[in-house]
């Protein structure tokens, strides 16, 4: 038994040493209920931990500081998301990216509102059995709005665990590991404070470049500051080329009105606001040319677009043309002022600013 104690000494240390610093360093974030906080009674609310984390996967803080605050004001609980018109969430949601993250939104919304009486579950399992709530999500908010003992590992979290045991093994192979040492680090006291102290420390001081080793509380451990290279780790796999696809889309304007559709349900990009285009997929090119334009008009060329998805690179050669009548079948004619309240994702909005510059009067700058 003492031995077990003896060895357990360290890990607890570390987990005070970083809980101590999360005390004086942590971040204010809007969805956050802080230390100070805490202490005077406040605890976190699950609503706030699950939309907070679905978007921020793969997306930066600064980024979705201000779509969370727009989701709030215009949806308050999860049963307001969850009777919300679904088009008006994927507009909502536009220019976050990765949009099946916002179709799964609606989807568990609609689930905790009706199955669970609107509340969320309070364990990882429970959670998981949520439309898009995976391992990650399922951990965090449990730690964080319900107080699990869950190891939440993000990739913050990976590169300071990487650095800490100089692990050597690449990513995505090393996962298994390093989560069992943040499993074996993770308090029964305050794990959802442990849980973001490791996403503050990775983001603030143990940063991909130049990490600020002296400042942090893991640097009297930390085997890459003692014997390596912190910023050699985390050591990944070598990168695959992203392939290049290629299409065309069609900006066709008919009295300040801009012709759109709607994409299938499915699939990159499903459910979201587009402006004609050719059969491109991940997989394959469409079509680059007029002769392929969804009706005939005076079509002018008006360059190339480039937009980089997560497995592949899209170029798409944008055509315009003023026209004085034309069919819209599965579509609608839009006025342009109304164009930033559609559900557009990142890649139209650029296609529309090459054919029209100042469609967006907030980008055109």
């Amino acid at each position: 038994m003492r031995q077990m104690m003896t060895h357990n000494i360290p890990e607890n240390a570390e987990a005070m040493a970083l809980l101590a610093w999360y005390d004086r360093h942590h971040r204010e974030l809007p969805w956050r209920v802080s230390p100070s906080m805490r202490k005077h009674g406040v605890v976190a609310d699950p609503y706030h931990i699950w939309l907070s984390e679905v978007m921020l996967q793969q997306t930066t803080v600064q980024a979705v500081k201000s779509y969370f605050q727009i989701f709030l004001s215009r949806w308050p609980t999860v049963k307001d998301l969850a009777d919300a018109p679904v088009d008006d969430v994927m507009a909502a949601w536009a220019g976050l990216g990765y949009y099946a993250r916002a179709r799964n939104l609606k989807k568990c919304a609609e689930v905790v509102a009706t199955a669970h009486g609107g509340i969320f579950p309070d364990s990882e399992e429970g959670l998981k059995a949520l439309p898009g709530i995976g391992d990650y999500t399922s951990a965090a908010i449990a730690a964080i709005a319900f107080d699990r003992q869950a190891a939440v590992m993000d990739g913050n979290v990976e590169r300071v665990i990487s650095r800490l045991h100089a692990i050597d093994a690449p990513l995505p192979s090393s996962k298994p590991v390093m989560k069992a040492h943040v499993a074996t680090m993770t308090p029964a006291s305050r794990p959802g404070d442990f849980a973001q102290a490791m996403m503050d420390l990775g983001a603030t001081i143990c940063t991909p470049k130049r990490p600020a080793c002296s400042l942090c509380p893991f640097n009297a451990h930390c085997l890459a500051l003692l014997k390596d290279d912190p910023e050699r780790f985390p050591v990944k796999a070598a990168k695959k080329e992203k392939p290049v696809r290629l299409g065309a889309a069609y900006v066709a304007v008919h009295e300040d009105r801009v012709l759109l559709r709607r994409r299938v349900a499915s699939g990159l990009l499903g459910g979201m606001t587009e402006v004609p285009t050719t059969e491109w997929t991940s997989r394959q090119d469409g079509g680059t040319g007029i002769e392929h334009a969804p009706f005939p008009a005076d079509w002018q060329a008006k360059g190339v677009v480039t937009h980089i998805f997560t497995h592949f690179e899209l170029r798409l050669s944008v055509y315009c043309a003023d026209v004085d009548k034309a069919p819209a079948d599965n579509g609608w004619w839009e006025p342009v002022e109304n164009l930033e309240q559609q559900a557009l994702p990142t890649v139209m909005k650029k296609i529309i600013m090459q054919a029209m510059p100042h469609a967006f009067p907030t980008r055109s700058k």
